[in-house]
């Protein structure tokens, strides 16, 4: 099961749980999102990130914003240890 998450210092996590009936009941753009994220999400984790933000913000974009900041921060971090300080990624 962790061959197909690649080379990675961030958590991983057995769950019982079904991931595709939970895609499944995404809305539209968050299931977009997560097709086209740099990350393995799982579909609660981005739900979850979007609701908090969106209740901050009142607004669908900047909530999704939100989530490509949280997404930025996880691919910087993993970055420094994986790749080293001078990836591109790394702020």
């Amino acid at each position: 099961m962790n061959k197909n998450l690649g080379k990675t210092s961030l958590k991983r996590k057995r769950r019982n749980e079904n991931p595709l009936l939970d895609y499944d009941r995404l809305p539209r753009d968050l299931r977009a999102w997560i097709a086209n994220a740099e990350l393995p999400w799982r579909p609660r984790s981005v739900l979850k990130a979007y609701e908090r933000a969106f209740s901050k913000t009142g607004d669908r974009n900047k909530a999704m914003n939100e989530l490509n900041n949280i997404q930025h921060r996880l691919v910087a971090k993993d970055a420094i240890v994986i790749w080293g300080k001078n990836h591109p990624k790394v702020e």
